[in-house]
């Protein structure tokens, strides 16, 4: 299949030009000489070089400069240096092992042993192992990799609309790239949309220095394969979340069954039921989302973790096990069974999986309740604003589970494939809850935040029960809430820390969230804060679902908007709009997801309570679309 692939792009090229106009022809020429040397260190035909770069990035409303260095000194060896105003790390691989050094942190990782026999860092090839088919840069790749300087350059004169302007020795590229290609000492200034890049070659190396030269540095050691498995999967997710294929950005919408579980897709969203003992599901959780599962570990372990070691200087792992061992004790042992059972279905780590599951997050949230005089028809609306990291990909692993599991109240988790968690949920008490993150993170000594949030969705059918559910729990970090019952139409807000608890009740003022607001909690931070209740005081008295809705648009969402989710509890429906690549999940239409039908429960059996569904039954019910209000 792949040579079938380059010899039908070989006979494309070769149409091209043959049917090119001759300046086209002639800049290819020009082209293909120019890129030579540059391709053939691509290629890995070039076994000893220095590169070396800066880029100077608008970061943040403010330019910022960014120095490169690579050398490679053989098949086994090189040096990558990277410097940034707040960060900088250095990179040396040697055959005998890897060093992984943080100058501003006056820190350095050193690894010996066996490297990972396929999440490595050995030069030769690695671009094919940088680079996967979910990233839009494959294909590029893959035919810089060829070192063929004729049909790279054929593509991109015909594919990239590449022009050169002799006079000026200048190459123009779409999307608003500017190339110069200076090949007398292999040099390249380039511009893209007013980012300035300046890249030098030079095929003479220095003696390279050993690992373990680091003065004055703290050094410690981990497995070599830990390292390179670090950065290899960190590297290939972020340029999976950078620049997406088709693979992520239209994935497959294929409906899939296993024993205890279905994975639909409902107007683009997935919905994965799933039903049974702790372990059937979490069996089932892995077996039909497999690929999700392991972006989300790629995205949080991998990726995130990665940036928050060159920050903070310290290994990302070894903060999660230390919080996942404080945390260990509070979380419930079916859950533990669930997670195990993840994992071994991802053929993953199972303590690696627990320790992920527990992931401290400080999220930046938004979230209000508004009923009787508030709304229209006296209905309890629920929103619910996500505000976290689209940045580190986890939207590729959204995911709305319904839950049956066995002995427990039915509910529907808003989540992400690969997290049994809830931060966004609502049960078939027709109980709902979402928070906000604050401040504290480190104070681990308490149930997990996301444990406590599944653990109210299973086990209580009434707002007393929640509350005294965080009473008798022992908390962590600091966090608000926002629960609401759908049976009376009641709501409160929460303000919880490790050693206070305070509810807020609707109508009350807080010294953080305002003066009160008739039938109404409204949570939120800052400028939003004061749009989101600007927002429920001008519609007071007329807020229905498509105006529910528009509360939590932007500026309420931030650009960082994961997901939204609005609950109406009493009908037992949940509106749900998850962030894109392109998109925060304010500008995305939401996903109507009745519960109840999920859960097959007919009209007779509306006055049954829905607290002991053991067994699942097939969705007879399609489920349908809302957009967004404007």
């Amino acid at each position: 299949m792949f040579r079938f692939c380059w010899t039908l792009a070989v006979i494309q090229i070769a149409a091209l030009f043959a049917f090119s106009p001759a300046s086209r022809a002639n800049d290819a020429l020009t082209l293909a000489n120019q890129l030579g040397p540059w391709l053939r260190v691509i290629a890995g035909q070039e076994k000893q070089f220095t590169l070396r770069g800066s880029a100077k990035p608008v970061i943040d409303g403010r330019s910022q400069s960014i120095g490169f260095q690579l050398i490679r000194y053989d098949q086994d060896s090189f040096d990558l240096s990277v410097d940034q105003s707040e960060y900088s790390f250095h990179i040396r691989r040697r055959y005998e092992g890897i060093a992984l050094a943080l100058p501003k942190h006056q820190r350095v990782f050193i690894g010996s042993g066996e490297a990972d026999p396929r999440d490595h860092l050995k030069p030769q090839g690695i671009l094919a192992r940088l680079v996967s088919s979910a990233s839009s840069l494959k294909g590029i790749t893959t035919i810089l990799a060829s070192s063929d300087p004729g049909q790279v350059a054929g593509l991109l004169t015909v594919m990239a609309k590449a022009q050169y302007l002799a006079d000026e020795n200048l190459w123009l590229l779409k999307d608003d790239l500017r190339v110069s290609i200076d090949d007398s000492d292999y040099s390249i200034e380039a511009s893209f949309n007013q980012i300035p890049l300046e890249v030098s070659l030079d095929l003479e190396t220095n003696e390279p220095r050993s690992i373990h030269d680091w003065e004055g540095f703290t050094e410690q050691l981990l497995p070599r394969h830990e390292i390179e498995r670090q950065l290899t999967r960190g590297t290939r997710r972020a340029l999976e979340i950078l620049a997406p294929s088709s693979l992520l950005t239209s994935p497959s919408r294929r409906s899939r069954s296993t024993e205890h579980g279905d994975l639909h897709w409902v107007d683009g969203h997935r919905v994965a039921i799933l039903h049974g003992t702790p372990e059937e599901i979490g069996t089932a959780h892995g077996q039909l989302l497999n690929a999700e599962a392991m972006r989300c570990i790629d995205s949080v372990l991998y990726a995130f973790g990665t940036v928050q070691t060159l920050t903070n200087g310290r290994w990302f792992r070894e903060d999660l096990e230390n919080a996942y061992a404080k945390l260990s004790p509070h979380i419930p042992e079916h859950h533990k069974v669930e997670t195990r059972a993840l994992a071994a279905s991802l053929n993953q780590d199972p303590h690696l999986v627990e320790a992920l599951n527990v992931f401290p997050e400080l999220f930046h949230c938004s979230g209000f309740a508004v009923f009787g005089t508030a709304t229209k028809d006296g209905k309890l609306y629920h929103g619910r604003v996500l505000d976290y990291m689209t940045t580190i990909g986890l939207q590729d692993s959204a995911t709305t589970f319904i839950m049956d599991v066995e002995g427990k109240i039915p509910f529907a988790n808003v989540g992400y494939a690969g997290f049994i968690g809830s931060v966004s949920g609502m049960n078939a008490e027709q109980i709902s809850l979402g928070e906000m993150g604050g401040r504290g993170e480190g104070q681990w000594d308490g149930v997990p935040m996301a444990t406590l949030m599944r653990r109210a969705l299973e086990e209580c059918s009434s707002l007393d029960q929640v509350k005294q559910l965080w009473r008798d729990s022992p908390r962590t970090c600091e966090y608000f809430y926002v629960f609401a019952d759908g049976k009376d139409r009641s709501t409160v807000g929460v303000a919880a820390t490790p050693q206070t608890l305070e509810f807020v009740m609707p109508g009350q003022s807080h010294e953080l969230l305002g003066e009160g607001i008739e039938d109404a909690i409204v949570l939120s931070a800052g400028s939003r804060l004061e749009e989101l209740r600007r927002r429920v005081q001008d519609k007071h008295g007329s807020i229905d679902l498509e105006i529910a809705k528009w509360l939590m648009s932007r500026p309420v969402a931030m650009s960082s908007n994961l997901h939204n989710v609005l609950f109406v509890p009493e009908d037992g429906l949940l509106f749900v709009a998850n962030a894109t690549h392109r998109h925060p999940a304010a500008e995305r239409p939401y996903v109507k997801i009745d519960l109840r039908s999920l859960l097959n429960a007919s009209s007779d059996d509306s006055m049954k309570p829905l607290i002991k569904s053991t067994t699942y039954r097939r969705i007879p019910t399609p489920l349908t679309s809302e957009q967004a209000a404007p």
